[in-house]
């Protein structure tokens, strides 16, 4: 069993397509297309206003709806979710660029509110875009943007509630670690959106998040992170004559940007709980932390260590280890995850699993996609991830 778990036909690697002789193979899901292939935006109505009123705003857009569909017979604005999004005037530019490419995944309405230190009034804007010009349909968005003081952030919720659009999901986003506002807002919506790195202390941060866990459904950007690592790890085992050797695995080392110590715990979180493992806290040595989780019938040792020259947050590699002696390992490399198997014998061998992730400029995207799905793993996993933080 040990051996033909870690020969190479364990792990699918390279291009699928149809064996010799049959039909050819179904395309597989794109992977560039849902965010290169982005709706071609043109603007077709504004609204802008100073020292306004929430019902003010909310008159101006039914009123450039209106006039929007008398203009098009064929509009039809897109009515999937609502993101409220709350962030500092003076970094606003930065996140509208970050709203900007989230290719098809486009919010139906985005509400963002910018906090200006001294502001006491609310200036507002509004707009409609559509893309009328790529099919017959002329599907339309909508952005406001709502400038406010700091002093209107616990009323955020009166403020930002005739703004919505009633009976569909709504999600916040604080990038500026806005919690008091994420707060003001829990009763109106759904979903948070959060990047764990964005928290200095990952102690807080697993700990932030398990508290809106238990009052939203929470999309985190740094369990999206892991999603190819876990994908690839499950893809390894999943063959049901391999899957006896899940508990034999006695080691778990990820490695991973300074800054990503809650994707990296969040991942070994996923292995414990899918597994049955009790982890135990995690213990500093220099930068790295070293731990243990009791398996059924023996004991799995933790190592989370750092990579100080990666680029992008995120995890660089995974490597599971064998009672046997043997291993295998995921690393970041060009065009998808290098995997390295170690046998029981020392021997090595090394090939590439392609199409590892959407890269870090797709994931704000794939979290707003996730914030209309349900992932049952992440609460357990995250739970699992307070144990060994905190």
């Amino acid at each position: 069993m040990g051996a033909e778990l870690w020969s190479d036909r364990a792990v699918r690697v390279g291009l699928a397509g149809a064996r010799g002789g049959q039909r050819p193979a179904r395309g597989g899901l794109p992977l560039a297309g849902d965010l290169a292939d982005a709706p071609e935006l043109e603007t077709a109505g504004v609204w802008s206003a100073r020292d306004t009123s929430p019902s003010d705003i909310e008159s101006a857009l039914r009123e450039l709806l209106r006039k929007r569909h008398e203009e098009e017979a064929a509009y039809v604005p897109a009515r999937v979710l609502n993101l409220v999004v709350v962030v500092d005037r003076e970094w606003k530019g930065e996140i509208e660029n970050r709203l900007d490419r989230v290719g098809r995944y486009h919010p139906s309405r985005t509400i963002l509110c910018a906090i200006e230190a001294g502001r006491t009034s609310f200036d507002a804007n509004a707009s409609i875009t559509d893309d009328s010009g790529r099919t017959g349909m002329a599907l339309g968005w909508e952005r406001v943007e709502v400038d406010i003081g700091p002093q209107h952030v616990k009323a955020l919720g009166s403020i930002v509630d005739p703004l919505v659009v009633t009976d569909l999901a709504t999600v916040i986003w604080a990038p500026h670690r806005h919690y008091e506002a994420v707060d003001a807002l829990l009763n109106l919506s759904q979903v948070v959106l959060l990047d764990s790195v964005d928290e200095p202390e990952p102690e807080r941060a697993v700990k932030r998040a398990a508290g809106f866990e238990r009052q939203a459904y929470v999309v985190d950007l740094a369990w999206l992170r892991s999603t190819p690592w876990r994908e690839r790890v499950a893809a390894i085992f999943d063959p049901p004559r391999f899957r006896s050797a899940l508990h034999r695995i006695v080691g778990v080392e990820v490695r991973h940007h300074p800054s990503s110590v809650v994707a990296a715990s969040l991942l070994v979180g996923w292995l414990a709980t899918r597994l049955g493992w009790a982890p135990g806290r995690l213990a500093h040595h220099g930068d790295t932390l070293h731990g243990r989780a009791k398996a059924r019938k023996q004991e799995v040792a933790i190592h989370l260590e750092p990579v100080r020259d990666m680029s992008v947050p995120g995890l660089m590699g995974i490597t599971i280890e064998m009672d046997s002696g043997a291993s295998f390992a995921f690393d970041r490399g060009p065009g998808g995850l290098t995997a390295t198997r170690k046998g029981r014998d020392g021997s090595e061998q090394r090939f590439t699993a392609l199409g590892a992730s959407r890269g870090e400029s797709g994931i704000l995207g794939e979290g707003i996609r996730q914030a209309l799905l349900r992932d049952p793993t992440y609460g357990p996993a995250l739970e699992a991830a307070e144990t060994m933080l905190t």
